[in-house]
């Protein structure tokens, strides 16, 4: 890992360590139904129906995400940047596995997932480090393995600065859906579906949310014979 990538990895938790408490207190209503969870629940069917295996909930924060895709029947486990996030997780989720760890370098052995979400959390990836993301990705899900990412359609970020009144500052990157299929396509995937949706204001959004679903081919299971 680049000394940039450290900084930016560095940044990152120690935004999230700051405000994991109170983060996870403003969506403590979504944990029995996250939003948009009519796209986990579809996704957990195309997992199931593809035989299931291990799913890994890549930044999953507090684990409320985590905890419901386990409630739908996926082998799943969490992994978080913030340590503080992964406290909250276990406290709140004692029957499900959570470990740290880094999406840019997955202590995962290849082709060993059957499936990986990224529940907004490529977010704070750097747009030239998202090949990178995504081929580690692609790295660990197993021929025909599916990945679900969210994220925030646009082209500008959004800045939080002390957000809670803690001293920490991060921005939030918004990516145009088309650019994200390409890049998906580029690492090896094959888009399945993508499903973008306006913003509810009511519900303090103020970017439209968009969702990848994509496939990794199954005929490099041959290939790799």
């Amino acid at each position: 890992m680049t000394s940039a990538e450290a900084d930016f990895v560095s940044s990152t938790r120690r935004f999230y360590d700051a405000i994991a408490e109170d983060y996870a207190e403003m969506f403590a209503g979504e944990r029995a139904e996250p939003r948009d969870g009519a796209v986990l629940a579809g996704f957990a069917e195309l997992v199931g129906r593809g035989g299931g295996g291990r799913v890994a909930d890549l930044g999953c924060g507090p684990g409320r995400t985590t905890a419901h895709l386990a409630s739908l029947g996926l082998d799943v486990f969490g992994l978080d940047l913030s340590e503080s996030m992964l406290a909250i997780a276990r406290r709140e989720n004692p029957g499900l596995r959570f470990r740290q760890g880094s999406m840019l370098e997955l202590d995962i052995p290849d082709g060993t997932l059957a499936a990986a979400v990224s529940w907004y959390s490529s977010i704070h990836t750097p747009v030239d480090r998202l090949p990178f993301l995504f081929a580690e990705f692609h790295r660990v899900l197993a021929p025909g393995g599916y990945l679900l990412l969210a994220f925030q359609a646009g082209d500008q970020p959004l800045t939080l600065d002390r957000p809670f009144g803690h001293p920490v500052t991060l921005d939030f990157e918004r990516r145009r859906p088309e650019a994200m299929a390409e890049l998906l396509e580029a690492a090896g995937f094959r888009l399945r579906s993508r499903t973008v949706r306006e913003a509810e204001e009511g519900l303090g959004e103020s970017a439209a949310q968009a969702f990848l679903i994509a496939r990794k081919g199954v005929a490099e299971a041959a290939a790799a014979l």
